[in-house]
């Protein structure tokens, strides 16, 4: 073990909680953090020497890859820093996480139970095979975030190979809960559990995310010897250092569905009051070849702190134009069950919600239906109950999911209206337009 303080990198090119807080954790233990980011990161190969700036002795991995549009470009980054350093989650172990049906091959041949399941290339071998799973059962993309992606379907109805530009597979469903379907996230790091939970899904949708809105509750003292055994064998078998196993009971026992290598924080915390990170951060500190105190990692993980930390690269060269740009008038693909296609959307800062003609809706698979929402539109006082679906729309490079109504659009210019659960991660500049032809129409928003 050195004395000198362990440089610690964390790479994530985006601005988390978790990123905050592994660095905050590193330097609480007396190491030198340094976040990697576009702003200040760079590797230069002169005379055969490789050179990483700034210079760190070992690697965190949190490179956030599921709601990309190209999860390669990311792993390839990731590849580079594990060439030149010791790195946890390493980018071959991450690859195969993030795509569900890899992770689930994985699992299967180390004797780890997951949900039967099968993914087909094909439209026909697809749905030749549906049956094994009707009436209801799990359709998901290889590579979501969130439970984006993600559907419980009637199987009646053909479904498509992809979703979009991404791979999708078909799941048994388990589910032995008659009222309010639920899951358990163990969080692992190295050879131990940080902490559990159980996740229980929101009013009138069946997926358990936190970022959908599940409840969550503390099973950390109750995690029985059969989960642990599976989590920790779970993420040893798919190669990481640290992850979030979700986990569901069946009637027969428990399955493993997902093993993620970027699991949040921010639910766990609630539930259990415990954080991961100071222990991401002695496990990232011991691989570099330095010493902690046990004691000082059990304290600081009370605490969730994700305050700006102190390495936090700042540049001049930081402006407000580094978001991305999106028109008043945009082409886009949207993808649902049944296929994608282009379509121009409109963007409308005055919707609470995205929305989908009904047509387009029913062409490509959107849904199935979740609930129902009110919509005041013109001068109708009371608003209108329209349907809610998931909606997977991709623009420019980037995929967002998120639950759109569905509406008769056939009067308007446009199939599509783009709101602001998409729009907030943009700049709508009101002067640009995909499609120069285009009528006025009327305001809408969301009660």
């Amino acid at each position: 073990m050195t004395e000198d303080p362990v440089r610690v990198g964390v790479l994530a090119l985006h601005t988390s909680k978790e990123s905050k807080a592994i660095c905050n954790a590193i330097e609480d233990l007396g190491h030198s953090p340094s976040w990697l980011r576009e702003e200040n990161a760079s590797v230069s190969i002169t005379d055969g020497e490789v050179e990483l700036e700034p210079d760190v002795d070992v690697v965190a991995n949190r490179m956030l890859l599921s709601n990309t549009e190209d999860p390669a470009e990311g792993l390839g980054l990731a590849a580079t820093f594990a060439r030149a350093r010791p790195t946890l989650n390493t980018p071959t172990a991450v690859l195969t996480a993030v795509h569900k049906f890899a992770t689930a091959v994985a699992l299967s041949e180390a004797g780890i139970r997951v949900p039967d399941a099968l993914l087909a290339l094909s439209n026909g071998r697809l749905n030749d095979g549906r049956e094994r799973f009707s009436p209801e059962g799990v359709y998901k993309t290889a590579i979501g975030t969130h439970g984006g992606g993600t559907w419980k379907l009637d199987l009646e109805e053909p479904v498509n190979p992809m979703v979009g530009n991404r791979q999708a597979f078909l799941q048994e469903l388990i589910d032995r809960d008659e009222s309010r379907h639920h899951d358990q996230r163990v969080y692992v790091v190295g050879d131990r559990i940080v902490g559990a939970m159980n996740r229980y899904a929101p009013e009138g949708d069946w997926r358990t995310n936190v970022a959908l809105g599940g409840d969550v509750e503390d099973a950390t003292e109750h995690v029985s010897e059969e989960v642990r055994e599976m989590a920790l064998a779970a993420t040893d078998t798919v190669g990481l250092d640290y992850a979030g196993v979700d986990l569901v009971q069946g009637f027969d026992g428990w399955y493993v569905l997902e093993v993620n290598p970027t699991a949040g924080f921010k639910g766990l915390f609630k539930a259990t009051g415990r954080s991961p990170a100071p222990y991401i951060a002695k496990l990232a500190i011991e691989r570099g070849g330095g010493a902690v105190d046990d004691e000082r990692v059990r304290e600081l993980a009370t605490v969730l702190d994700d305050t700006m930390p102190s390495c936090f690269p700042v540049t001049p060269q930081q402006r407000p134009e580094d978001t991305p740009t999106i028109g008043y008038i945009e082409e886009v693909v949207v993808a649902g069950t049944r296929g994608s296609t282009q379509a121009f959307a409109k963007s409308d800062t005055g919707a609470t919600r995205s929305s989908i003609d009904t047509k387009l809706a029913a062409e490509i698979g959107a849904g199935p239906i979740k609930s129902m929402t009110r919509v005041k539109s013109g001068s109708v006082k009371g608003g209108k109950a329209r349907p809610v679906v998931d909606l997977v729309v991709g623009i420019g490079g980037r995929q967002h999911t998120v639950t759109g109504s569905v509406e008769d659009r056939s009067h308007m210019e446009y199939p599509l209206l783009l709101g602001r659960d998409i729009l907030q991660h943009y700049r709508v500049d009101v002067k640009r337009r995909a499609n120069e032809s285009g009528t006025r129409e009327r305001n809408e928003e969301e009660e």
